[in-house]
């Protein structure tokens, strides 16, 4: 399955509800055959303001989104990127149902098979108990200078997985994707789910998270701010 066409997406958000609040940046790498083969990324205007721990997160503010496109315009671009391909997130049921949801608002119906690295990762590694991206990135030696940026998530979901397939037997991955990508990647009646369905884990800000640069001990990739 991670041979066929996929794309490694990251979307940041104004929030954590996919009804109510708004994308203002994507992320994606395009992988074909294994290999990474394209990266594309921009900042979307929200048409609202990002609360101000929002903005301390991400470092995305609303000056840098005033002359941003609207989802609205990115959506025919962004949709023929994503059409047939695997969509493959750290935690998609949360960038799935966001992108669902701006589609629908934008006139598109966009619909796709989903692999979550967080549930691939408890496949892969039940021995350990934490498997957020923070904790991956340090287990697997992968680091990024763009953390909560989409792009530079994007890039270390990537980089986390291409170490699961050189660490791992190709059997025990295929199994693991096969049994995941078959279930339904959200419940019924997704663009209407409560707010507190979609809640992300509060995250702490570090003042090094910027400072680092993404690598792996066998191979080493800078992650630019997309």
């Amino acid at each position: 399955m991670l041979d066929h066409p996929l794309v490694i997406l990251d979307v940041e958000t104004t929030g954590a509800n996919p009804v109510y609040d708004r994308v203002t940046e994507v992320g994606l790498i395009e992988i074909e055959r294994g290999r990474s083969v394209a990266e594309w990324s921009t900042l979307v205007n929200p048409g609202t303001r990002i609360p101000p721990v929002i903005q301390a997160l991400t470092g995305i503010t609303d000056d840098m989104v005033a002359l941003a496109p609207s989802f609205a315009e990115i959506a025919p671009q962004l949709l023929a990127r994503l059409e047939g391909k695997l969509l493959v997130a750290h935690n998609a049921r949360f960038d799935y149902g966001f992108l669902r949801n701006e589609f629908r608002r934008a006139g598109l119906r966009y619909s796709s098979r989903v692999l979550c690295t967080v549930k691939l990762s408890r496949r892969l590694f039940p021995a350990e108990t934490r498997h957020n991206l923070d904790a991956l990135m340090a287990r697997h030696d992968v680091a990024c200078d763009a953390r909560h940026r989409a792009l530079g998530d994007a890039r270390a979901v990537w980089l986390v997985v291409s170490q699961w397939r050189r660490e791992l037997a190709p059997e025990a991955i295929a199994v693991a994707v096969d049994a995941l990508v078959r279930r339904p990647p959200f419940r019924p009646g997704l663009e209407k789910a409560p707010s507190t369905t979609f809640r992300r884990r509060p995250v702490s800000i570090s003042s090094t998270a910027k400072t680092r640069r993404c690598s792996t001990s066998a191979r080493a990739s800078t992650c630019a701010r997309g």
